[in-house]
């Protein structure tokens, strides 16, 4: 039954839609530290710093893993936690070519559970050079990061071939083998971090 009564206040939309924790959301802009905002859907990952303004948020920065396979040769699907982790790592380069070092993790309303697709995204965040506090006990471990769960996975299928060609259909689809993942991961991770060594060098040797 719905609360009543004079001193009963309906909660903002975003709230009782389960969207935003205003309490946590408060803290976070009275800071005046920009947020790292994590988004996540089944397919994709969305990493951005907002700054927030009187009028609303602002997007400073902004990270999406469809750029993994536009920009960078991704073959993986971006909804797994080596996409997460590249998104983040994108995301944390373009903060540091654009003179954004520090930020608040914001999660919404995501349980904070270790070693989910959020820290893995946090994770790539901090590795580009951004600071963020956190601790260290919730972040997926480098073999999660890299893929090697998916790697065991497909080894682990490729004598039933046609479960293994079900499961991973896209990904064989785009010419990635699961077995191969974490190869690709680190082809990929280098492909982004060289893209943005100069830019990244350039602006720390101008402050």
């Amino acid at each position: 039954m719905m609360a009543t009564g004079p001193r009963y206040r309906v909660p903002f939309r975003r709230r009782r839609e389960g969207k935003t924790n205003y309490r946590t959301r408060r803290a976070l802009v009275l800071s005046r530290v920009p947020r790292l905002v994590v988004r996540l859907t089944l397919k994709n990952a969305i990493v951005q710093i907002i700054e927030s303004e009187a009028i609303g948020d602002k997007v400073i920065i902004s990270a999406h893993s469809s750029e993994l396979a536009k920009t960078y040769c991704w073959l993986s699907n971006g909804g797994n936690i080596p996409s997460a982790y590249l998104t983040g790592l994108l995301c944390g380069y373009k903060a540091m070519a654009n003179g954004v070092e520090k930020a608040f993790l914001d999660i919404g309303l995501h349980i904070p559970s270790k070693g989910t697709r959020v820290f893995a995204a946090l994770k790539g965040v901090v590795d580009a050079g951004v600071e963020v506090p956190h601790s260290e006990e919730i972040l997926p471990d480098e073999a999660r990061i890299s893929g090697q769960h998916i790697v065991d996975y497909g080894s682990q299928l490729a004598s039933e071939p046609e479960v293994y060609q079900q499961r991973f259909s896209k990904s064989l689809k785009r010419g990635l083998k699961p077995e191969k993942l974490s190869e690709h991961f680190s082809a990929v991770k280098d492909k982004i971090t060289s893209s943005f060594e100069k830019k990244v060098k350039g602006k720390k040797d101008e402050t």
